[in-house]
């Protein structure tokens, strides 16, 4: 690996010079009102869009399939209020906390504890390039990528395709890889005990829907659903992180606010957008303080408009960011494998 100079602070006047994460603080505070409404509005609609996809089986698999939309849609504000109970966001008790993420994990696909702690790897190294890894998306520099033999470059342009990172890649993610505590195999019990009991809970529940409506009939309206809910989950992963002018530093060059401000973007989707996937694009916020509850984040951007403006990303913009697999650490910047 080539050495890496300092990134320089991003030409955002007033933004970096401000301590953001104590003025930040005082939003942190859930409202136990507000969090169980969210949960019922998310969880009821989910189980229903799902009984009208079962049902619009005997009307036309098209109409199951455009269903499938907005029960993924639902699926995925679920796997959001998830990330929020691993924060300690959602209710201000932990126990809450955790006992309302692991039974969302059961629907979601991911075992709360494990799934907890490789996320909170992620936050603690975002944008640092020595603590690529686990809970991360696969990033090499330039001069990895040139280091590696034809075939390593072949299989990490495989790896980089839009059609595995985003289609083949989110359902092996959550069908499969996720059934074991990859990772942390050797770490505890725990671990193991979290991938496990979500594993038996998710049986559980699709035998007793099985039972009602059958093995076909299952597989017809869930496999879309959790195919699209997984695909979406990736993308906004990877939208949060891998833009152009994000922010990858080493060891002491490496800030943690300005890797939360300028290596996580504000994806600034369309009103309803938003609220499926609970403002997760008001990213770089989320990072600066991780115990926000989701709700709040609109609130900042309120009280502190200079902060909308910071690697802002719209719909449109992101879908560039496809093409971006490299960071080169002289351009400071991401680019793609061709311009290489």
């Amino acid at each position: 690996m080539s050495e890496a100079q300092p990134n320089p602070a991003p030409a955002t006047p007033g933004i970096s010079d401000r301590n953001w994460i104590p003025i930040l603080a005082k939003y942190w505070k859930p409202s136990v009102t507000r969090s169980v409404v969210e949960l019922f509005i998310t969880i009821v609609p989910f189980f229903l869009c799902w009984a009208a996809a079962y049902w619009a089986l005997s009307v036309s698999y098209w109409l199951t399939l455009a269903l499938s939309i907005p029960t993924a849609g639902f699926m995925v504000r679920m796997f959001l209020i998830q990330h929020d109970c691993g924060h300690g966001a959602f209710f201000e008790k932990r126990r809450y906390n955790d006992w309302v993420g692991r039974f969302l994990g059961i629907f979601s696909l991911t075992p709360y504890f494990v799934w907890h702690k490789a996320h909170a790897v992620h936050h603690a190294g975002s944008g640092n390039l020595e603590k690529r890894g686990l809970g991360d998306i696969s990033t090499l520099t330039v001069a990895e990528y040139q280091a590696l033999t034809p075939l390593g470059r072949l299989g990490y342009r495989m790896y980089r395709h839009p059609l595995v990172l985003f289609g083949i890649g989110p359902a092996y993610n959550f069908w499969i890889r996720q059934r074991l505590p990859l990772g942390f195999m050797r770490s505890g019990w725990r671990y193991w005990v979290s991938a496990m009991g979500t594993n038996i809970a998710m049986l559980i529940v699709a035998a007793i829907v099985i039972y009602f409506v059958g093995f076909k009939a299952f597989f017809l309206v869930h496999l879309p659903i959790t195919a699209i809910a997984t695909s979406i989950g990736v993308w906004l992963f990877y939208v949060q992180h891998q833009f152009e002018d994000t922010y990858w530093n080493q060891g002491t060059d490496w800030e943690l606010q300005d890797a939360a401000l300028f290596g996580s973007s504000h994806y600034d989707l369309p009103g309803i957008l938003r609220w499926f996937t609970a403002n997760i694009g008001v990213h770089h916020v989320h990072h600066l303080n991780a115990r926000i509850p989701y709700y709040r984040l609109s609130q900042i951007l309120r009280d502190f408009p200079e902060l909308a403006n910071v690697r802002r990303l719209t719909l449109w913009q992101s879908l560039s960011c496809v093409k971006l697999a490299l960071w080169d650490e002289t351009a400071r910047k991401l680019v793609p494998i061709r311009s290489v």
